[in-house]
């Protein structure tokens, strides 16, 4: 029951640190047009991923359910991801550099669970045939996260250039303090979606952690001799069905992912907003709209895609179409460096400590 907790408090621990990179992310651009205070749009992203999380939970069960073999986690296996995911996201949030904490969750689970399984390769659920509702669909770790980790940058980098695009043309004899004016307001509502967008597709994961924890917990019994009051802990996958999240496991995510974006999000509002690009309200419109529209389609399907990269590469395409130039290439580079870095490292980090776990345990 001890680890059972610390599991719980560990994963909010992540959901806090989460909140300095992901749902500073998804604010990034309305604080650094000044269309919104700081205080103003985390309020807006709290209210707004709360709905999100609420609405759906596909992705929450991809990562309780569809990348690893249940019956290699354990408790420890799950600290130990959640250790991996956070030692990564602290330090790419020391650097200032919006990684995906998406990738870092998703590599240390996976690496933990192989540790667990003694390097047991089938551990980890690379690819796999479902039927729901009648229909074959794919899941695992290569559809659910890694072919949506390579398409979802080229789409939000083609897509935020093709709405900057289509924007310009229909805006060039339009005065500017009028544009700046219009899409002041207008980027409120699409700061809104975004923030609901995230809540739908990428705030879930540590709920699905969470859930996948209390799953594990249920199944080995270590609830059965708590009083009554504390029943909302069981949660049972039966016949081997993803979960349904509870509710109160959305509501405390949401809360505990709103503080952390209160508490450190500006560092990476600032690399966002202020030094990859210079953008003006109308590009945080067309920014936000394009990963929006790509986080919820991928978030109603279940795919762990991050809006880290979502938003980044939709902030690139929107500043190719004044000029390539105008995209700070050390930047850039900087951040396609942790990208690539992200799941092997947190992986190794959560393999290294499982292992060790393993062996003073033994």
């Amino acid at each position: 029951m001890t680890l059972i907790i610390v599991v719980i408090l560990v994963a909010l621990a992540f959901e806090f640190i989460n909140g300095f990179h992901d749902t500073a992310n998804s604010i990034a651009t309305v604080v650094s047009t000044k269309v919104l205070t700081p205080r103003q749009a985390i309020m807006l992203a709290a209210v707004t991923n709360l709905v999100g999380a609420l609405i759906g939970h596909a992705v929450a069960k991809t990562v309780s359910s569809g990348l690893v073999d249940a019956k290699f986690v354990t408790t420890a296996t799950i600290i130990c991801a959640l250790f991996g995911g956070i030692v990564w996201n602290l330090l790419t949030w020391w650097l200032g550099l919006p990684s995906s904490s998406t990738h870092a969750l998703v590599g240390g689970l996976c690496g933990a669970t192989l540790a667990n399984s003694q390097n047991n390769w089938k551990a980890i659920i690379w690819s796999a045939e479902k039927v729901k509702d009648g229909k074959v669909v794919m899941e695992g770790v290569l559809h659910k996260v890694i072919w949506p980790m390579l398409a979802s940058p080229v789409i939000g980098l083609i897509g935020g250039f093709i709405i900057m695009t289509g924007l310009y043309a229909l805006l060039r004899n339009a005065r500017p303090m009028w544009v700046n004016r219009f899409f002041g307001r207008a980027q409120i509502f699409s700061a809104g979606y975004m923030g609901f967008a995230h809540g739908l597709a990428d705030a879930q994961k540590t709920m699905g952690i969470i859930t996948l924890a209390l799953v594990t917990a249920t199944a080995a019994g270590s609830f059965d001799h708590l009083p009554s009051w504390l029943s909302f802990l069981h949660i049972n996958a039966e016949n081997g069905a993803a979960p349904d999240v509870p509710v109160w496991i959305k509501i405390v995510c949401a809360i505990i992912m709103a503080a952390g974006t209160s508490a450190g999000g500006w560092r990476i509002i600032k690399t966002m907003g202020h030094k990859m690009v210079k953008i003006q309200p109308v590009h945080g419109f067309a920014a936000e709209t394009t990963a929006a529209t790509l986080l919820a389609v991928t978030g109603k399907l279940g795919m762990t895609v991050s809006t880290t990269h979502s938003i980044t590469t939709a902030i690139m395409g929107v500043g190719a179409t004044k000029r390539f130039s105008a995209i700070d290439g050390k930047i850039v580079k900087r951040i396609l460096g942790a990208w690539v870095l992200t799941l092997p490292a947190a992986g190794g980090v959560a393999y290294a400590t499982m292992w060790l776990w393993l062996k003073i345990a033994g």
